[in-house]
Parts: C-alpha cells; sequence; structure tokens
C-alpha cells in the first residue's frame, strides 16, 4: 500500500525514479526537502487535513515553518525526531500558526533535547517565550529536579522580527523574511529559503499581494496559500457570524484567481496549493483548487496533502 508520501514522491518523479537498482544505489540524498506537515487554514480542528504547519530540511537540518495545532504528531508521522529541529519560524501571531509553538519545544525537550532551538517570528514572538515559561514553571521544575532533565528555558532561543530583510544565515540556507498584508494584522511576514540546490518561498497568510510576486521571482517552488470562494460561500452559509467571517476572509486572503496571477507574475518552476480556505469542505476537488489558478499560471501546479513530500530541484 501506497502512502501519501510516497504516492508524491511517485508522482513528482522524473524517468530516473524508475531507473535500475544498481543506478538508483548511486543517486545522491537530496539536500532539501519540503513536507507539508498540515495544508488546513484556520484554526478548527476536524478530523481531516492538520492545522497549518511546514517543514523544510536542509543538509539534515529541519527547520519547521509555522505551528498550528498537531505539527508534534505530524512530525512524528513524517519520521523526523522531534528533537532534532533546529529552527522555527512563525510567521504571523494567529493562532493556527502558533498555539503549538511552545508545546512543539517542549515536546523536543520530553523527547531528549539537549541542544538550543531558535525561534523566529514577528514582535511578540520573545514576550510569548517568557510567557510560556512563567505559564509551565511547575512543571518544568519539577521534571528538572525529579527526573534530571536540563533547564529547557535556556534552551529555546526566541528573536522578534520587525523588519523585512535575512533574518538567519547559516552555510546551508539563508531566510529572507519579507512582510505582506494579512487584514487586520500588519507583522505578518512571508519566508524566503535559499538552499544550495533551490529557492522556496512561503507567502503565509495574505491578501492578494503583487509586490510578493517580486519577492518570490524565479523562485524554484512557491508554496501560496489559497481561497475557493464558492466554498467560502457555503461555510458561511451555516456560520453564525457568516457575514463577518466572509468579510474578513476575502480581505485577508488570497483568491484561487489571484494566486496563479502571483505565481506567473513571479515566473516561479512550481506552484504549491495548501493552507486551503476553508480546508475542510469535502465537495472541493483538486480541479475545484487549480482550475482559476490555470488562467494565468500555466506552470507546475501542486496540491498540498498532508505529509506530502517535494524534493529539489524540482
Amino acid at each position: 500500500m501506497i502512502d501519501r508520501r510516497n504516492a508524491l514522491k511517485l508522482a513528482l518523479g522524473s524517468a530516473a525514479t524508475f531507473a535500475a537498482p544498481a543506478i538508483l544505489a548511486q543517486t545522491p540524498k537530496p539536500r532539501t526537502r519540503i513536507v507539508f506537515l498540515g495544508t488546513k487554514g484556520g484554526p478548527r480542528v476536524s478530523i481531516g487535513a492538520s492545522n497549518p504547519a511546514n517543514l523544510v530540511v536542509v543538509n539534515d537540518t529541519p527547520i519547521v515553518i509555522d505551528c498550528g495545532m498537531g505539527v508534534s504528531r505530524q512530525l512524528v508521522k513524517a519520521g523526523v525526531p522531534i528533537p532534532s529541529v533546529k529552527y522555527i519560524f512563525i510567521s504571523h501571531h494567529h493562532s493556527d500558526h502558533n498555539l503549538e509553538y511552545g508545546n512543539l519545544f517542549y515536546n523536543a525537550w520530553a523527547a531528549g533535547l539537549s541542544t538550543p532551538i531558535h525561534s523566529f517570528g514577528p514582535k511578540g514572538i520573545e514576550a510569548m517565550t517568557r510567557d510560556y515559561w512563567e505559564l509551565n514553571k511547575f512543571d518544568v521544575e519539577t521534571r528538572i529536579e525529579d527526573e534530571g532533565r536540563p533547564d529547557p528555558r535556556k534552551l529555546l532561543i526566541a528573536k522578534d522580527i520587525t523588519e523585512d530583510g535575512v533574518v538567519l544565515k547559516t552555510p546551508d540556507v539563508t531566510v529572507t523574511a519579507f512582510r505582506t498584508p494579512h487584514p487586520p494584522i500588519v507583522d505578518n511576514f512571508a519566508y524566503k529559503f535559499e538552499a544550495p540546490d533551490g529557492v522556496i518561498v512561503f507567502s503565509s497568510d495574505t491578501a492578494y499581494n503583487p509586490k510578493l510576486a517580486e519577492f518570490a521571482h524565479g523562485a524554484d517552488v512557491l508554496v501560496h496559500e489559497c481561497l475557493y470562494l464558492p466554498a467560502v460561500d457555503r461555510l458561511v452559509a451555516k456560520t453564525k457570524n457568516g457575514a463577518t467571517l466572509r468579510k474578513h476572509l476575502l480581505a485577508s486572503h488570497t483568491s484561487t484567481e489571484d494566486v496563479g496571477r502571483i505565481a506567473a507574475a513571479a515566473g516561479v518552476k512550481t506552484l504549491v496549493l495548501s493552507h486551503f480556505v476553508p480546508g475542510d469542505d469535502p465537495a472541493v476537488t483538486d480541479d475545484d483548487w487549480t482550475r482559476d489558478v490555470k488562467t494565468h499560471f500555466s506552470g507546475r501546479i501542486v496540491v498540498a496533502k498532508d505529509l506530502m513530500e517535494l524534493q529539489l530541484p524540482v
């Protein structure tokens, strides 16, 4: 039985995937890969797709982008030891993107973490980190004394991002932040990852923003959120605060057609649709998500599913 990750690898593979075993044995291990941990937009937890989270692995260094509910379990399902995570990036302070931030680190510590994790996010992540340790002071100090664990408060190093520009540079990857509108939130960042074998851009949640195309220009992969209007209308029709919710969704997210405009203007090689709004309507098909995108973008389109994996170069 083929699971979702293996199915995607087959679907995205080239003819070399089916080469003779002797040739496969000589194929170098991919240096950079993306795992879509949670593809559902919004804070509701359902039995379907998990809440927003992504993983980039560069030269065996795991980097988590956003920490929606379920990110720890999704990492385990993806076969990534939680203590191996080295960096966490939060795009903005909506709960579906930061609610499991502290608990992800805690779960790494509980699983044996002994080396630092550096976290980055809009202004507030440093304060959120301090507040998290205050909230869990009793548990943490009890376990340090009773179980002989290292003090985790020294291992989570948070950094507020206050302006656009490079926020992390290592021998393996350069990460650049770019502010993009997500009304009413102003401090909301897209991220660009420049790795040895390709460039990946994550849009964050965003209203239609032509400047995002400039930021993503020439990227190998653009992972962009998307909104499908007919499904939004079905959602708000059965929601008590439907009119207000619809106004917010249309003002702060990007329609599938406008996602196509961004990808075309950016000239990206591969467009990945994720953070689906709404993300739990079983009536919406992959064709629905891509139909209007294709009116503007003629390149390769991938509709992300939880635990799908995409390897670079694409």
